[in-house]
């Protein structure tokens, strides 16, 4: 069931925070919703373009609906045009926020009800499925630091869904809308499909905070390291991004350069030698894919391994 403005669903997004707003920047950037309201705690809602301080539609609102969005502070229960509701908050405020909305009664006829979370299943929503809700979970596979300019970001992203046949239909029209690429993920593999999401957006952050002190170390001023590592890391990305991850392998592993692996181990502390290492295997693993002959691998894991 979509919305009546337009065709476009009316969506309720509680929780105002970064992935919220930004969530909630991209819709408006692309036209993607009819009615957007948000959900707070607060009296009044965060400084962001999305927000109109002028008073203006139902009772409660704060904000122009129809060019922003409209605030209302918790509890409030979904406007009855409402055809998706996005809890846009921590995992581990979810339960007492599912409990809140869920006290609050029936579902808006046709609601679905999408959680963020990448880990959690839609266990999680059970308490709203007993009110009426269809329910699914709805991921967006971006970094989001800055609400106020990540809403970009979020058009053409990949979005994980789960969920109800329902659920994910709904899921599916925001992703449609937005021009992302939506992922199929079941219940049982959210876990793995997140801890993957951590590993390239977080584990990129510390290892390009580890390569910084190993710049500092060998005498770079910090600020000197991010400018000279910056280029380094969008080149290797633009090299993944056109040629394939195991193509875009390069350095010592992929050429199998045992003496200069060897030279690294010498010289890292003994906590960079286990992060050099441990990288270096799985490193290895694409280096020995794309042809890397097998005794220099064999040696070079024999040293990684040691390492």
């Amino acid at each position: 069931m979509n919305g009546e403005s337009g065709g476009l669903d009316n969506v309720v997004i509680v929780g105002p925070g970064r992935m919220g707003l930004a969530l909630g920047a991209a819709f408006r950037h692309r036209e993607a919703v009819g009615r957007l309201t948000y959900f707070g705690r607060g009296v009044e809602p965060p400084p962001h373009p999305l927000f109109d301080r002028q008073p203006g539609g139902d009772a409660g609102d704060v904000g122009d609906a129809s060019g922003g969005a409209a605030y209302r502070m918790l509890p409030a229960m979904p406007p009855p045009s409402t055809t998706i509701v996005i809890l846009a908050v921590p995992d581990d405020a979810l339960p007492e926020v599912v409990y809140d909305l869920a006290m609050m009664g029936q579902a808006p006829p046709g609601c679905t009800a999408l959680h963020l979370s990448g880990a959690l299943s839609t266990d999680a929503l059970t308490p709203l499925h007993h009110r009426g809700y269809a329910i699914g979970s709805l991921h967006p596979l971006m970094a989001v630091a800055d609400p106020w300019l990540a809403g970009e970001r979020l058009v053409g992203a990949a979005f994980a869904m789960t969920g109800e046949p329902v659920a994910n239909s709904a899921a599916r029209r925001l992703v449609s809308a937005l021009g992302g690429v939506p992922l199929t993920i079941a219940s049982t593999q959210r876990p793995l499909y997140h801890a993957a999401a951590v590993v390239a957006s977080n584990y990129l952050v510390a290892l390009a905070g580890a390569a910084v002190r190993m710049l500092e170390d060998a005498g770079v001023d910090g600020d000197d390291a991010v400018r000279a590592l910056l280029p380094l890391l969008r080149g290797t990305l633009d090299n993944i991004e056109h040629l394939g991850v195991r193509a875009a392998v390069t350095g010592p592993i992929a050429r199998g350069d045992v003496d200069t692996v060897r030279l690294h181990l010498a010289r890292l502390s003994p906590g960079d030698r286990v992060l050099y290492s441990g990288l270096g295997l799985e490193l290895l693993r694409l280096a020995r894919a794309a042809g890397l002959d097998e005794g220099r691998a064999a040696e070079i894991e024999s040293l990684l391994a040691s390492g």
